[in-house]
């Protein structure tokens, strides 16, 4: 699904962010990312969801080599991922039903055929009295649910998550990596990146952990 092979990544003249990082994640794993703040957590999964290409190294993804594909190759790679961003990237003018449908529609899905879906998916996050609610009127947990719904509606093959506990309260968290994990079992691979150890310890998943840009530690849950 995902191998990194001796790959760094730096933002113009200054130093690596990501340095020799060597991994590979099989189909179908769950795995957490973790490190402290400025470890390079969200860089490398900017690499994954092709926001950046990496500075040296080479990246495998779907079993294409991103360095020599071609950039019209992309947009295909990336409707095959469902990505939950710290800063969420909801719509502002659109509801929340259509901002989770969203990817959905540019599918080409009618509404008809995924109505229900949606609908059942935002009352699992706790959003189900919230179906017509815009973003600006949510609250930054409410809008982090959506965010979360809306990345996972399509069932992608991979699911980035970038820190998607960190605006909820213990019980949401859990009930959100419930979702997560359930997802996992349906064939998607998980990678998420979060600060949570209590949610670490209580999953039993798989572990990287990166410092200073580099990968110090892969353990096998």
């Amino acid at each position: 699904m995902i191998r990194f092979e001796n790959v760094g990544m730096r933002y113009g003249p200054g130093p690596e962010v990501l340095r020799d990082v060597t991994f590979q994640l099989e189909p179908g794993t769950f795995t957490f990312l973790t490190g402290p703040s400025g470890a390079g957590k969200s860089t490398l999964l900017k690499l994954l969801y092709l926001a950046e290409p990496p500075s040296r190294g080479l990246i495998t993804l779907f079993g294409t080599d991103l360095a020599t594909a071609r950039r019209s190759a992309f947009p295909a790679l990336r409707r095959r991922i469902g990505v939950v961003f710290q800063d969420f990237r909801l719509l502002a003018h659109l509801s929340a039903f259509d901002n989770v449908a969203l990817p959905l529609r540019l599918s080409g899905r009618k509404p008809d055929d995924y109505t229900h879906d949606v609908e059942e998916l935002l009352n699992w996050v706790g959003l189900g009295d919230r179906t017509h609610a815009k973003p600006p009127t949510l609250s930054g947990g409410e809008q982090q649910r959506v965010a979360i719904a809306r990345a996972v509606v399509g069932q992608p093959d991979l699911l980035l998550a970038d820190e998607p506990t960190g605006n909820v309260d213990p019980e949401i968290a859990q009930r959100l990596i419930r979702l997560f994990g359930e997802l996992n079992r349906l064939g998607t691979t998980v990678l998420i990146a979060t600060h949570d150890r209590g949610l670490i310890e209580r999953s039993r998943s798989r572990e990287m952990r990166l410092v200073d840009g580099r990968l110090v530690e892969l353990r096998r849950g």
